[in-house]
C-alpha cells in the first residue's frame, strides 16, 4: 500500500537571541561601561561586545536582531532601544547619543 508523507510541521522557530552570538559576560561588561546616560559611544561599545571578531555571517545575525521590524535598516527608534537589544536591563540611548 502507499503511504503519503506530509510535509514536516511548520513550527516557530526560536527568536534569535544576542547571547547565541556574543558572550553574555561581554554584553554585561559593555552594558556596565556605557549605564551613565550619555555616555554611550558606539565603536567602544561594539568592541566590548566582540563584535570586531566575529564573521560576517555573525554579524549578519546581530543586525538582523536590532533591526526589529525587518525593514533592511536600523531606523532611529531601533537605535533609540539598541542596548535594550543586547540585554533586558539596557537603557534607552538618549537623543544626543543616536544622533552620534
Amino acid at each position: 500500500s502507499l503511504t503519503s508523507c506530509s510535509p514536516p510541521a511548520k513550527h516557530q522557530a526560536r527568536k534569535m537571541l544576542m547571547t547565541d552570538v556574543l558572550s553574555a559576560e561581554d554584553i554585561q561588561n559593555a552594558l556596565k561601561a556605557f549605564q551613565d546616560p550619555g555616555s554611550f559611544n558606539h565603536k567602544k561599545f561594539f568592541e566590548m561586545v566582540g563584535l570586531k571578531k566575529k564573521t560576517e555571517k555573525e554579524l549578519g545575525q546581530v543586525f538582523h536582531i536590532l533591526d526589529q521590524d525587518q525593514s533592511g535598516f536600523i531606523e532611529e527608534e531601533e537605535l533609540k532601544s539598541l542596548l535594550k537589544s543586547f540585554a533586558a536591563e539596557g537603557r534607552d540611548l538618549s537623543p544626543s547619543e543616536t544622533k552620534a
